[in-house]
């Protein structure tokens, strides 16, 4: 990787017995290694010597403080051997991030490795033991693990054990850092793979890139899977389906009395379940995110006089959903903003209910959502949504199909919603705040299946493309099996924003 990007100077910042460093001289890279303690970097220059006789230019430095200790600029700075889960203050963490960026030249790159630790706490620890950093005679595992340690116990041949305290990063969370100090691209490997979803990994590499590229669809603040999905949304063959099939005014999943019931129906029928449950008045402003045709704002505006915001990424949905606007008199209530939900263009603390439908399955990064969710609701305020998801413990390789269809990596499950609206201070509205309605998707889906294939017969096929409309069935067939075989599922969320979090 670094050869192919004409790296020549490295910064090994967690140099510890120097076996990075020395790789890294023996591949010609012009190598300066770093490390907080003295020790190691006395053992490193001696493993230098023996093994190959490699001078290692040596630099004691702490992270926080890196530019201080170590001199000039570099291509490539690697953080390697799990060392970055040894910060266990966010604030260290943030500040090394930035240091790091801060010493690379402008097109510069930053490679950081974690243990799986999503893995670890979501479904207990497994290894492939394929991946070691202290060798094969060495049995490494867990003795326990929560979202704030992981407390490592290394057992070696003589009996003797080590024990070692890390923060149990997510991986999320550690690209998320990666992205507030700057860093525009991030990908993100499995066990040095590019895709790793037939399994879970050891272990993540991060490829943090510093330099500033103006991409297709980035020079309007789309990057990623939300571009992809913009993209999606915006082309004619989705927009005549989703008018002509679902109805061109709720898109989303609905809830079924009978099996043959209209989906425009059903959906409604979500809409009107969800909004029982807010106690909106004409006082009231609601953001809804991901507003596709505007059904749900045109719902809650005409029923309940509330003001909507309604944001969405696609400009060719948000034009129909200003012209049936204003075909109900209701422009001056509803107002319709082309725009991302992982940057939301409204003010701190500014909306009374944060809505969406099945719409933050589109986010490569739904912990942003959350965390923007909670900047702009009210003290107090209502989180009401629903998500294709995940089931809870469903291997992502079980997953496969659905990924490629909308191209993303993972899905969201109830468990990562609740556990991450927990820690960013909402609490349930009701009971455990998610309300299972699997059992919907699958009739949804199946419904909306039969329904593509009944237009078909009857010439949707010289409105839409008949390659999107192969494709679009197959996908559906997906869906209807993974909800009847339990690897996926839907539901409402509803939560309350602590009165005490608000900015």
């Amino acid at each position: 990787m670094l050869r192919k990007r004409g790296i020549r100077s490295v910064l090994d910042v967690a140099t510890g017995t120097g076996f990075h460093s020395v790789r890294l001289l023996e591949a010609g890279f012009e190598t300066v290694s770093a490390d907080g303690s003295a020790d190691m970097l006395a053992m490193a220059f001696e493993n230098g010597m023996k093994n190959g006789d490699h001078i290692l230019r040596v630099v004691q430095a702490d992270w926080r403080w890196l530019n201080r200790d170590v001199h000039g600029e570099y291509d490539a700075i690697v953080c390697l051997g799990n060392s970055f889960t040894h910060l266990f203050s966010e604030r260290d963490r943030r500040k090394a991030l930035a240091e790091f960026y801060a010493m690379l030249k402008h097109d510069g790159i930053l490679i950081l490795d974690q243990r799986n630790y999503d893995a670890m706490l979501d479904r207990g620890y497994s290894s492939k033991h394929t991946y070691y950093y202290c060798g094969d005679d060495v049995k490494v595992e867990p003795e326990h693990v929560d979202e704030g340690l992981c407390r490592m116990r290394y057992d070696f041949h003589d009996g003797s054990s080590y024990y070692l305290n890390m923060f149990p990063l997510r991986k999320d969370y550690t690209r998320r850092l990666m992205s507030d100090v700057g860093f525009q691209k991030i990908d993100t490997y499995g066990d040095f793979q590019h895709t790793y979803r037939d399994e879970q990994p050891d272990f993540f590499v991060h490829v943090a890139e510093k330099e500033y590229r103006i991409g297709e669809g980035e020079e309007e603040g789309y990057t990623g899977a939300v571009s992809t999905a913009r993209s999606y949304y915006n082309s004619p063959d989705a927009d005549t389906f989703y008018a002509s099939v679902w109805g061109g005014e709720d898109i989303h999943i609905g809830l079924y009395e009978s099996s043959e019931e209209p989906i425009a129906d059903a959906s409604r029928r979500t809409v009107a379940r969800m909004a029982d449950r807010l106690g909106l008045t004409a006082e009231s402003t609601v953001l809804d995110l991901g507003s596709g045709f505007g059904g749900s704002a045109r719902y809650l505006a005409e029923t309940y006089g509330c003001r909507v915001q309604a944001l969405n990424l696609s400009e060719v949905e948000n034009q129909r959903h200003r012209q049936l606007n204003a075909q109900r008199g209701l422009t001056d209530r509803i107002e319709v903003v082309d725009g991302s939900f992982e940057e939301i263009p409204f003010p701190d603390s500014s909306v009374d209910v944060v809505w969406s439908q099945d719409a933050f399955l589109h986010s490569g990064d739904r912990i942003r959502v959350l965390e923007e969710i909670g900047r702009v609701l009210k003290p107090g305020g209502q989180l009401i949504f629903t998500d294709p998801m995940a089931a809870d413990g469903t291997p992502v390789s079980k997953l496969q199909p659905i990924l490629d269809r909308i191209h993303l990596d993972d899905m969201g499950s109830p468990g990562f919603y609740q556990r991450e609206l927990k820690r960013l201070g909402f609490t349930p509205a009701d009971g455990d705040g998610f309300e299972d309605l699997r059992e919907q998707l699958v009739a949804h889906y199946g419904r909306v299946l039969q329904e593509t294939e009944r237009q078909e017969a009857e010439g949707l096929a010289s409105k839409v493309s008949s390659d999107y409309l192969a494709q679009m069935k197959k996908g559906l067939t997906h869906w209807v099996d993974g909800g009847r075989e339990k690897r996926l599922t839907w539901g409402v969320f509803h939560f309350t924003r602590d009165a005490g979090q608000g900015r």
